[in-house]
């Protein structure tokens, strides 16, 4: 079974910056997709990037955030720069055991971390 452990959430002022960690055990291969979801109090599960062979980024974040990939470790990381309160969110860590996609809804990923909140202060 995969594990997933996020870390790096924290407070921060609004255009500071944080990277979040996401470090994945058990049997995980390199090609499958790794990404972050984020969700607000009251609000739905929300996409925020994705990564394969090449990223992909919710609108949203799109030119803030940056996601790459350490498949030696078998971890992803969340670059957050420019961060707003908007942001303020429990931040999730998923892999999606469907090799091929772009997923970029939640029940197109098989596994999921326990999340790290990151709260973004005016």
């Amino acid at each position: 079974q995969v594990q997933l452990v996020e870390s790096g959430g924290g407070l921060v002022q609004s255009g500071d910056s944080l990277r979040l960690s996401c470090a994945a055990s058990g049997r995980i291969f390199s090609s499958y997709p790794m990404g972050w979801f984020r969700q607000s109090p009251g609000k739905e599960r929300e996409f925020v990037a994705t990564i394969q062979n090449n990223t992909y980024y919710a609108d949203s974040v799109k030119g803030r955030f940056t996601l790459s990939r350490d498949n030696a470790k078998n971890t992803v990381y969340l670059q957050m720069n420019s961060l707003k309160p908007e942001d303020t969110a429990v931040y999730y860590c998923a892999v999606s055991a469907r090799p091929g996609l772009i997923p970029m809804k939640g029940g197109q990923y098989d596994y999921w971390g326990q999340g790290t909140q990151v709260t973004v202060s005016s």
